[in-house]
């Protein structure tokens, strides 16, 4: 019998151990593991913003010094403007996300650990399974770290593995440069948009 491939959607902004932990756990169960950590585009140059601090090539590294065996695509993309994939499942723009990121997949599941996202996955007909969520956050270990680049007592690099601190500390200009901004996303139906591009 063969495994299916397991599509792992997320923001990965940044890679937690908790991250970690679901790919891995992910590469015990599935025959193939794709992770996606989601992208936006205007044009050729990808949207970032304080909750986006991250490129897609720093999450790329971030994943791919702790993992290995599993592919890691950016077929989880936006293209602005970010409205014409709304709403979903009527627009054309949604159907599209949604044939590339199932791009040379057959047999598949979608893991997710949050109740409202299976919902959206299931909706888009991408077989969700829900496992257990986990306790660190992508939203916690970034706040915690630009509290450190505004020079404020931080744990941080406790949150993340050892390749995700030595990429946010090669990047350390750009996370202080966001942890001074304000938040300049929209949010739509449970999913955060940059509003630049949107």
């Amino acid at each position: 019998m063969t495994l299916p491939t397991a599509l792992y959607l997320a923001h990965l902004n940044p890679v937690t151990l908790a991250h970690v932990q679901i790919i891995r756990e992910l590469l015990d169960d599935a025959g193939r593991v794709k992770v996606m950590p989601v992208v936006f585009y205007d044009g050729n140059r990808e949207v970032n913003s304080r909750s986006f601090p991250f490129t897609f090539e720093q999450r790329k590294e971030m994943i791919e010094s702790e993992i290995d065996g599993a592919e890691i695509s950016d077929d989880y993309a936006f293209h602005s403007p970010f409205r014409r994939y709304l709403p979903p499942l009527i627009s054309p723009r949604s159907w599209e996300l949604k044939k590339s990121i199932l791009r040379g997949v057959d047999d598949y599941y979608a893991y997710t650990g949050d109740r409202s996202e299976w919902l959206a996955l299931k909706a888009y007909g991408l077989r969700p399974r829900i496992g257990t969520r986990k306790k660190i956050s992508a939203t916690s270990a970034r706040e915690q770290m630009y509290r450190a680049a505004l020079g404020h007592e931080s744990d941080w690099k406790s949150l993340v593995p050892d390749g995700t601190a030595r990429v946010a500390e090669r990047e350390w200009d750009t996370v202080k440069r966001f942890a001074s901004e304000s938040d300049s996303t929209t949010r739509v139906l449970g999913m955060k948009f940059p509003r630049n591009g949107y």
